[in-house]
C-alpha cells in the first residue's frame, strides 16, 4: 500500500500511481472522461449495478451514462516499471532486516550473535550452540528459522507455545495446544488468515467509499432542500405580510369612513346648538336690556316721565325661552356600529374556520388537508354587510317571477320542504327528536338550572358560578349543550308561568358580553321572543311583530343541510309560529332567555 505523502512535500511518483479506491498501485488502470484513473476492477465494484448518473469516486463529476472506460497503456508501463524498482527496495529492506536480525543474542551463553531461532526449542542459538541441532538425530526434526527478536510476543500465553494458527471466531492468534479448547471454531494458518483479512479489508474500504460518495450527495441534497424551504418559507411570509397590509387597509379605511358618518353627524348636531344659543344669548341679552330700563324708570323723580317711560315699558312683551330638542339621528349611529359589528364578526368567522380547518389537517391521517387561504377570504370582510345585503337580494329574487330558473326551482324545493314538514303530524316529526340539555358553562349567574339541566328559572341575586369565557354576562340566557352541523334536528320546550322569554338557535360563536350577546340582536342567533302577550322574531336586531299566539309548548324543528328552522305551537294540529331561512355557517346551538324572575322553561325529554 503507499504511503502517505506528508502535508506540504511534494507527492512522489508512487503517490501519483496509486489507486484512490483501494490505495495500491494501479492494476489495469482506466481514465474516466474527467481525466482522473483509476484500477479497472475497483472502479467496476464501485459502479456495480448503475447505468445512470454515476460519479467520479474523486472528484464528484456526474456522467449520465455509464463511461466506454479503455486500458491506459502508458500508465501501466509506468507502474510496471515503478513495481521492479519496488522489488529491489524491497529486497534490500530484507537483507537489511536479516543483517539487523543477526543482532539477537544467544539465548544459551548470551555472548554470541545467534544465528538461528528453533521453534521448537523457543529459543535463540550461536553457531557453536546450533551444533546439537545439525549433529544430533533427536534434533532433527526442529524447525529453525532466522533469528526473531521478539520470540516471546510469539509464544501462547497459556501454553508458551508459538501461536501459528487464528481463530475466526474468537479473533485470536491461538498455538497447537489450544485447538482443542478451539475445536469447534474456524482455524487457518497466520498467513492465510492475514491474506484474508487484508481481502476484507480491502473490499470494506471500496463499500465506505461508496457509502461516502452517497453521504456527501445525501448531504448536499438536504442542504439544497433546506435553502429552497427556507426560501418557500421567506417568499410566503412576504406574500402574508403584504395581503395582511391590504387587509388592514381595507379595514381602516372603512374604519375611517364610519368615523367620518359619526363626525359629520356631530357636526350637524353641534351647528344646530350653534344657532340656539346664538338665539338664546340674542334673547338673554333682550331681556336684560328690558330688565335695565325698568330698574331706570323705577329710579325716575318726575311724575310725568315716570307714566311715559312707564307705559312704553307695559306694551313691551318678551315670551318665555324655548329650547328645541336636538338629538343625533340614533339610526346613522346605530347603523354605523352595526357595520363595524358585521367586519369583527366576519372577521372572528373567518379566523375561527382557518383554525377548524387547521385542527383537521393535523389529526387527520393518510391525506393532506389544503388549508384555508385567510386573506383571500378576509380581502371581503370590509364589504360584508354588502354582500349579505346582496345575498338577501338574491333569496328573494329568487322567489319573483322574472329570477333564473335555477334560483327559482330551488327556492319552490325548499318552500315544498317546508310545507311538507308543516304537514307532518307531531308522531312524524318527533323521529328526529333530540333530548335537550343545558350547558352550565353557558349559563348567566342568575340563571338557576335544575331537574338535570333541563330546566330554567331566573334568580333575584347572582348565584356563585365559577368564571368560565363562554358563560353570558349581559343577560340571563343559557344555551344547549347538543350542537347540531348537519342534518334535522326537532325539541320541543314547555313555557311556564309568565311569558318574558326567547327561544331561539345560535352560533357558539355568538358574543357573551354585551348588548350584542342578546338572543336574535345579532346576525349570529334566531329566535322567537315572548314579552307578555306580545311575540316577536328577532334577527340581527330587526324585530318582526307576529299574531298572538298562544301555547304552551313550543317545537323547534332545525333542518341544517337546507338552511331553515321553523317555531311551531304544539298542539293536536301543529300551528307555524315564524319560519327562518338562512345559510348556516357554523354549528347550531339550542339558546334560551329568561328575563323576569317568574318565567321558567322546561326542556322535554322527548326520548325513552
Amino acid at each position: 500500500m503507499a504511503s502517505l505523502t506528508p502535508a506540504g512535500s511534494e507527492p512522489s511518483l508512487e503517490d501519483e500511481l496509486t489507486c484512490s479506491i483501494c490505495l495500491c498501485l494501479f492494476s489495469s488502470p482506466v481514465t474516466v472522461p474527467c481525466g482522473h484513473n483509476f484500477c479497472g476492477s475497483c472502479l467496476e465494484l464501485t459502479w456495480a449495478g448503475a447505468e445512470r448518473d454515476l460519479s467520479c469516486p474523486q472528484c464528484r463529476t456526474t456522467f449520465a451514462t455509464r463511461p466506454q472506460l479503455r486500458k491506459n497503456t502508458v500508465l501501466c508501463r509506468v507502474v510496471q516499471e515503478l513495481q521492479g524498482g519496488l522489488a529491489k527496495a524491497e529486497d534490500a529492506a530484507k537483507t537489511e532486516a536479516c543483517e539487523a536480525a543477526t543482532t539477537v543474542p544467544c539465548d544459551s551463553c548470551l555472548q554470541a550473535l545467534a544465528a538461528k531461532t528453533c521453534l521448537t526449542c523457543m529459543a535463540s542459538f550461536c553457531l557453536e550452540h546450533l551444533r546439537p541441532h545439525h549433529e544430533s538425530p533427536a534434533f532433527r526434526d526442529h524447525q529453525l528459522c532466522p533469528p526473531l527478536p521478539d520470540l516471546q510476543q510469539r509464544k501462547c500465553a497459556s501454553h508458551n507455545k508459538l501461536m501459528e494458527l487464528f481463530c475466526r471466531e474468537h479473533a485470536a492468534c491461538i498455538c497447537s495446544t489450544c485447538i482443542l479448547s478451539h475445536r469447534l471454531c474456524h482455524t487457518s494458518p497466520l498467513q492465510q488468515a492475514k491474506e484474508e483479512a487484508e481481502l476484507a479489508l480491502k473490499k470494506r474500504l471500496m463499500q465506505i467509499y461508496n457509502q461516502s460518495g452517497r453521504a456527501a450527495q445525501a448531504l448536499g441534497l438536504v442542504k439544497a432542500n433546506q435553502s429552497k424551504i427556507t426560501e418557500t418559507a421567506s417568499r410566503k411570509r412576504d406574500l402574508i405580510t403584504t395581503e395582511f397590509s391590504e387587509i388592514k387597509a381595507l379595514i381602516g379605511e372603512e374604519e375611517n369612513r364610519l368615523l367620518k358618518i359619526i363626525g359629520d353627524e356631530e357636526i350637524r348636531v353641534c351647528n344646530k346648538f350653534d344657532y340656539i344659543l346664538g338665539v338664546l344669548r340674542s334673547k338673554n341679552n333682550e331681556i336684560q336690556s328690558i330688565r335695565d330700563q325698568i330698574e331706570t324708570a323705577l329710579t325716575e323723580r318726575d311724575d310725568i316721565l315716570f307714566l311715559k317711560r312707564a307705559a312704553a315699558l307695559q306694551q313691551v312683551t318678551t315670551k318665555d325661552v324655548f329650547t328645541p330638542t336636538i338629538e343625533m339621528d340614533q339610526n346613522i349611529l346605530h347603523s354605523a356600529y352595526q357595520s363595524a359589528i358585521n367586519i369583527k364578526e366576519t372577521v372572528k368567522l373567518l379566523v375561527t374556520q382557518s383554525k377548524e380547518k387547521s385542527a383537521e389537517g393535523t389529526l387527520t391521517s393518510g391525506c393532506r388537508v389544503q388549508p384555508v387561504c385567510f386573506h383571500d377570504s378576509a380581502k371581503c370582510a370590509v364589504s360584508s354587510q354588502i354582500a349579505k345585503l346582496s345575498l338577501l337580494s338574491s333569496i328573494d329574487t329568487a322567489q319573483k317571477p322574472g329570477a333564473p330558473n335555477a334560483a327559482s326551482a330551488a327556492a319552490a324545493a325548499t318552500k315544498q320542504l317546508i310545507d311538507s314538514f308543516l304537514k307532518k303530524p307531531r308522531e312524524e316529526l318527533l323521529q328526529y327528536a333530540d333530548n335537550i340539555t343545558l350547558d352550565y358553562n353557558t349559563a348567566h349567574k342568575q340563571v338557576i338550572l335544575s331537574e338535570k339541566y333541563t330546566k330554567i328559572s331566573v334568580s333575584e341575586i347572582p348565584l356563585n358560578y365559577s368564571e368560565h369565557p363562554q358563560r353570558f354576562t349581559y343577560c340571563s340566557q343559557v344555551l344547549g349543550f347538543q350542537c347540531f352541523k348537519r342534518g334535522i334536528h326537532y325539541w320541543e320546550v314547555d313555557l311556564q308561568q309568565n311569558n318574558f322569554c326567547g327561544i331561539g338557535i345560535c352560533y357558539g360563536s355568538m358574543e357573551r358580553q354585551g348588548p350584542e350577546s342578546r338572543l336574535g340582536r345579532n346576525g349570529s342567533s334566531w329566535c322567537i321572543e315572548w314579552f307578555n302577550n306580545k311575540i316577536s322574531a328577532w334577527h340581527d336586531d330587526v324585530e318582526k311583530c307576529l299574531p298572538n299566539t298562544k301555547a304552551t309548548r313550543i317545537g323547534v324543528l332545525l333542518h341544517c343541510d337546507q338552511g331553515f328552522v321553523i317555531f311551531l305551537a304544539v298542539g293536536e294540529k301543529h300551528n307555524l309560529i315564524y319560519k327562518y331561512k338562512a345559510q348556516f355557517t357554523e354549528a347550531l346551538y339550542p339558546a334560551f332567555w329568561v328575563f323576569s324572575s317568574g318565567t321558567v322553561l322546561s326542556l322535554c325529554q322527548l326520548k325513552p
